[in-house]
């Protein structure tokens, strides 16, 4: 009877183990073969994983085993994410970064804050928005009532331009596909897109940022407001009064559902 229980005991495990992987799957609104062939280390500031190949409008996105340093706090339901972004080097720009910047904040928050690219100040310390425009994103969400570890924040590109460019189309992308699954695996209640090139990538307009701003769109079914970028605001201070009515309506619209 103990040689029969065994196999039984093992098929049920076996049951236990694909059902928790369903689950985990569905949360991240991904499909059950999305985690297959990936092994990730849970290490306190990489996480080890060979990174499988992400099939999006013919982009092959696989790449080698990454080693990739994480910062802000917990992002226990980013770390799939984490781990198949890996060293990327998916486009020329993983070549030229310090450091890659994928993004830093609370993993459940209700407000994800998205820019354009990382800049020198990014690059050498690896957290997004930490330079004379991240000073001043802080101070927003500060005004908000809220704190940097509240919200998250990233941006459409994970590596810096050279020399602070635009983003070129074939770099947005190769990275899109991973801001796409940051956002489905946090699954906010607003986005703020921050200038003209995240607002332009996320909402596929090409209509200017002063024309975006000022009212909500929609992003994968999730309320999306434009402003100007931080470091717009640092050239033309004028435009404030008009960032400060843009995050009085995402307040606003916190607070409705809370």
């Amino acid at each position: 009877m103990g040689a029969e229980s065994k196999p039984r005991e093992e098929l049920l495990g076996l049951v236990r183990s694909l059902t928790e992987r369903v689950r985990l799957d569905g949360e991240l609104r991904k499909p059950l073969g999305y985690l297959s062939g990936v092994k990730v280390g849970f290490e306190t500031t990489a996480v080890h994983a060979p990174a499988p190949v992400v099939e999006r409008s013919g982009i092959d996105v696989s790449g080698p085993e990454p080693v990739v340093e994480r910062s802000g706090v917990d992002v226990s339901v980013l770390d799939p994410v984490v781990a198949e972004l890996g060293d990327c080097r998916r486009c020329p720009l993983g070549a030229l970064r310090h450091r890659l910047v994928f993004g830093e904040g609370n993993p459940r928050a209700d407000l994800v804050f998205v820019g354009e690219a990382p800049g020198a100040d990014e690059d050498a310390q690896g957290r997004p928005f930490v330079g004379r425009a991240g000073q001043l994103l802080t101070k927003i969400i500060a005004a908000m009532g809220l704190k940097r570890e509240d919200v998250y924040i990233c941006n459409i590109l994970k590596c810096r331009p050279p020399g602070n460019r635009n983003p070129l189309p074939d770099e947005i992308a190769a990275c899109e596909p991973f801001l796409i699954r940051q956002i489905g695996a946090i699954r906010p209640r607003v986005i703020c897109a921050l200038g003209s090139f995240a607002a332009h990538a996320l909402l596929k307009s090409e209509a200017p940022i002063s024309a975006l701003r000022g009212r909500f769109h929609r992003y994968q079914g999730i309320p999306l407001m434009p402003t100007y970028h931080p470091a717009y605001l640092l050239r033309n201070p004028g435009a404030k009064r008009q960032v400060w009515e843009d995050v009085q309506a995402i307040m606003k619209l916190l607070q409705e559902g809370s």
